[in-house]
């Protein structure tokens, strides 16, 4: 590993994090559950650290630095090494490719033009109905099974539900008011679990030469 991204040598993965971001929130679930243990590093957006781009210059999160040297810059590919090495709940069998690509394209697209029409000079309304046409697409998947690919929650559901997450939030009022049961009851059941409540764990931005931070942190395993 280049001491240009880690000052000192590790045995563990180090995670470059944001405690909000959906892609970044996707890929501790699946270290959760997967039982990696990492240092983790919660990244301030508008003060990256050098380390951080030094590991992946592109400099989003989240960015797994593994201690041999690898670096794994996509939060899906972050989700597959971790479940390939250890998969207690069959995660990877419940992955729908298909499906996550239409989160990861055209949903993300319309999240992201609805959430912050100033920057994407958009009109919200017009993303937001979008955005829920593909959310319809889920609803009536979710009416024949609980989870996204069956009873069972898996690598789909984790995928996905971060972003779902972060289109509620943008007007709760307006989501509890659409004809969406089983996408609100599903939802709102991967927000109350104790998974989401370990990967969601609140940190302070970490600077160089800070104490090592543990995830899952100690007594939340």
């Amino acid at each position: 590993m280049s001491a240009a991204h880690n000052s000192r040598v590790t045995d563990r993965p180090i995670l470059y994090s944001f405690r909000r971001c959906p892609y970044a929130i996707r890929a501790r679930l699946a270290l959760l559950v997967s039982g990696t243990i990492c240092e983790i590093r919660e990244v301030q957006l508008s003060a990256k650290p050098a380390e951080l781009i030094a590991a992946s210059p592109k400099a989003t999160v989240p960015v797994l630095v593994l201690p041999d040297g690898p670096v794994i810059a996509e939060s899906l590919d972050i989700m597959r090494w971790a479940l390939g090495r250890h998969d207690p709940d069959n995660w990877l069998s419940l992955e729908d490719r298909s499906l996550i690509g239409t989160n990861d394209g055209p949903f993300k697209h319309h999240l992201d033009r609805y959430k912050y029409p100033n920057r994407h000079a958009s009109d919200p309304i017009e993303h937001r109905a979008a955005g829920f046409d593909i959310l319809a697409g889920l609803e009536a998947r979710l009416s024949s099974s609980i989870n996204l690919c069956g009873d069972g929650m898996g690598f789909t559901d984790a995928a996905i539900f971060p972003f779902v997450r972060q289109f509620a939030r943008t007007d709760w009022a307006w989501f509890d008011a659409q004809p969406l049961p089983h996408v609100k009851s599903w939802l709102h059941r991967n927000l109350t679990s104790p998974l989401f409540d370990q990967a969601m764990a609140r940190l302070n931005p970490w600077r160089a030469g800070d104490a090592p931070v543990t995830f899952p942190a100690a007594g939340r395993a």
